[in-house]
């Protein structure tokens, strides 16, 4: 019986996690101790069933306008779904009414049409939208998402939601309709000057041709056609919205020249050159913040935006990116802004490898000492916590870099150092993950 006994104790440790943080250093015991306390189970990562569990990021969101949502590697299972559900609850208990995606703003705009009216086949428009860079986003888990939505819409048409992309890779041939179709209505004058200016730039391949097939034309030749695009954005700018249109016609339209010009800015820098690539990645992630803070302020929506932990983060953890989107919009918004990061103890992902093919990784228990190794040792197996009110015990270890796991499109990649409550307000903490359920490999 004795025996029976301390068996029975010594799994209940284990399930508890207090053996595992038994083997900590004293200070970190107590900053462990001290998380616990404050740490808020999440019953699941699934999208459907109650939201209950949820209640406490709804206080810890409190009344901020843009919710910048994270993800510890572009293609888990459980942090696109995590996602989902969490847009569930904002929509429904917060008044969110606007899903961000790291993605294209053309791609967002198809994608916000069907969203809204049921235009196309979410299916087609992800398989065409999402190549490339963003080809990781065409998966199930997006796909139940964006139905989720268009079924809400369908039940709400008084007050549908949105989608939008707020990205520059790609700017496909309906923005440039877009723009043509503004200028050919309301100022026709201008119509064969923003034709010379365009010559060639509408895309005729798919989106993936087109993003690779960019980079391999001259410098020279990108920098000349992001002049053109910077001098079509300033002319229509400079235009007053006509007195036929409404001044938010117009406003649209400027902004959708003004995608046009980022992506062929974006494109425009010497990547060759370091400083220049480090140019690039400053510009891109403050140019996402642009276009997510004038969506936020044109529409009046709540938005919840999903990228990865690095770019709604408000401090960067690698040397090639000089600044993150979360600092920008940190900057814009001031506390109307808030971070969430998103970690992981152990499981799997999809991830392109050194030789350029997609395949499955898994990763085993976080190393010791890392961000992970403390988080996955609270005894909840799945929990968020508000970094900004943890006791100061806590506080003062998750303040330190030190090593986290950052997984993109390509692994494995160079070592990271994070200090996690530097860098979000709040942690969702997932204890294992799982490969996400891709549509079409990434090539």
């Amino acid at each position: 019986m004795t025996r029976n006994r301390s068996a029975l104790i010594l799994v209940l440790l284990l399930c508890l996690g207090v053996l595992g943080s038994a083997t900590l250093p004293p200070p970190e015991q107590r900053a462990l101790r001290a998380l616990e306390r404050v740490a808020r189970p999440l019953r699941t990562t699934e999208p459907s069933g109650g939201l209950g569990d949820l209640r406490p990021l709804g206080r810890m969101v409190g009344d901020a306008k843009v919710v910048g949502l994270g993800e510890a590697t572009h293609s888990s299972h459980e942090f696109f779904t995590m996602k989902h559900r969490v847009l569930r609850y904002l929509v429904e208990h917060k008044g969110f009414r606007t899903f961000a995606l790291e993605t294209s703003w053309s791609s967002g705009l198809r994608l916000d049409a069907y969203v809204r009216t049921g235009k196309g086949n979410p299916r087609r428009i992800m398989r065409e939208e999402f190549q490339d860079t963003y080809a990781w986003w065409n998966a199930e888990e997006y796909l139940a998402l964006i139905e989720w939505i268009r079924a809400y819409n369908i039940r709400h048409p008084e007050d549908p939601l949105r989608f939008m992309g707020d990205d520059f890779a790609y700017a496909g041939p309906e923005l440039y309709d877009t723009v043509f179709w503004y200028v050919a209505r309301y100022r026709p004058g201008l119509l064969p000057r923003f034709t010379e200016l365009y010559r060639g730039l509408r895309p005729t391949t798919s989106a993936g041709t087109y993003m690779r097939d960019y980079l391999t034309r001259p410098l020279a030749e990108r920098r000349a056609m992001a002049a053109r695009t910077a001098s079509a954005l300033s002319l229509l700018a400079r235009q007053p919205a006509p007195a036929v249109a409404t001044e938010d016609a117009h406003a649209w339209a400027v902004q959708h020249a003004r995608a046009i010009a980022q992506t062929a800015q974006g494109y425009a820098f010497d990547f060759d050159d370091p400083e220049q690539l480090k140019a690039s990645m400053a510009y891109r992630d403050e140019l996402m913040a642009d276009n997510v803070a004038w969506w936020q302020a044109r529409t009046g929506h709540k938005v919840l935006l999903s990228a990865h932990n690095n770019h709604v983060s408000y401090r960067t953890c690698d040397p090639r990116y000089p600044r993150m989107q979360g600092a920008f919009l940190h900057e814009r918004l001031g506390d109307d802004y808030v971070s969430v990061g998103a970690t992981f103890g152990h499981g799997s992902f999809n991830a392109t490898g050194p030789d350029g093919a997609t395949r499955v990784y898994t990763v085993g228990d976080p190393a010791e000492g890392s961000n992970e190794d403390f988080l996955d040792r609270v005894s909840h197996r799945d929990y968020l916590v508000d970094l900004r009110t943890a006791p100061d015990l806590a506080r003062t270890w998750l303040d330190a870099p030190r090593p986290a796991r950052s997984i993109g499109t390509d692994y494995p990649g160079r070592p990271h150092r994070i200090a996690a409550s530097r860098s979000h307000d709040i942690v969702i903490h997932l204890h294992q993950v799982t490969p996400a359920h891709l549509l079409a490999v990434p090539r």
